[in-house]
């Protein structure tokens, strides 16, 4: 986790002025984990609090290592991809002995589906399993129905001019487009592009084959989209696993969301592990002589 700038004295806010920081933090759009100290072999820092957040460090434990083993703490609950908390066991070079407890708070996770034909459907429906808040949106309004997206959060009639009306584009917010159309992706993606120090979206993936993308970057480039912004998109969208019907496409996309937000490498973990090599006896083929 790079360096933080800013970090008040003192053993931090107590409960309640904790929880205001942090709900205050998520409305920002902004991940936290809160460090609680739980016990302390020198008995002074315990009940001690500190908040992490990308920019900024509330509290301390009044002993500079502390702080900095502290903040290795934090990091390992990846902020704003944190999910409940953990404990850890922290040292001094002198000896001192803290046990902290780290919990990671972040953003409501949204998946915005922007199209509302086949592939949008077991996108919105795994999303939800996924504990995503799915929203989808479509210009034509007997497809964006709730008969269709049942699991959806909401389901919403768009106009492709200003796609994302009403929508709060946020550090947890995860966009697919599967739109019926080039011009469709293209008015979307330069909208989400074009905003200047405003949050931008966890995630953001088109489909489409390999001349749409073409044709789409070429345009937002020639509309002065910068090219470290253009690659950012995820296009074509998805892990290669030789998706082909729409619910293996969802996978496929999801996926690559997970691996984004967890962490990974996409590599079949048999690959990784190797089990049988490392465990099993090898054995001559059969009818092989010995």
């Amino acid at each position: 986790m790079a360096e933080l700038p800013t970090r008040d004295a003192g053993s931090g806010p107590d409960a309640a002025a904790a929880a205001a920081r942090i709900l205050e933090s998520l409305r920002g759009s902004r991940g936290t984990v809160e460090l609680l100290v739980v016990s302390d072999s020198e008995g002074r820092a315990a009940g001690a609090r500190m908040l992490v957040r990308p920019d900024a460090v509330e509290g301390s434990l009044g002993d500079p290592e502390l702080d900095a083993a502290a903040l290795a703490a934090a990091s390992r609950e990846r902020l704003a991809r944190g999910h409940g908390g953990s404990l850890h066991n922290l040292q001094t070079p002198a000896g001192r002995r803290l046990q902290v407890y780290a919990e990671g708070h972040r953003p409501r996770q949204e998946l915005i589906v922007v199209g509302a034909g086949h592939i949008a459907q077991p996108l919105a429906t795994l999303g939800t399993l996924l504990d995503f808040e799915v929203t989808v949106l479509d210009d034509r309004p007997e497809f964006a129905t709730r008969e269709r997206f049942p699991d959806a959060a909401a389901v919403r009639t768009i106009d492709f001019d200003d796609p994302l009306s009403g929508i709060d584009v946020h550090a947890g917010c995860h966009f697919v487009l599967v739109t019926r159309g080039h011009k469709y992706d293209y008015e979307c993606l330069r909208r989400l592009l074009a905003r200047h120090g405003e949050a931008k979206p966890a995630y953001l993936g088109m489909i489409g084959s390999r001349r749409r993308v073409r044709a789409t970057f070429i345009q937002l480039e020639a509309e002065g989209i910068a090219h470290e912004a253009i690659a950012q998109v995820r296009a074509p969208v998805g892990l290669d696993i030789g998706a082909q019907t729409p619910a293996e496409i969802a996978v496929s996309v999801l996926g690559e969301m997970i691996l984004e937000r967890r962490g990974g490498t996409g590599e079949p973990l048999r690959t990784r592990e190797r089990i049988v090599e490392r465990f099993l006896a090898k054995k001559p083929p059969a009818g092989s002589v010995k």
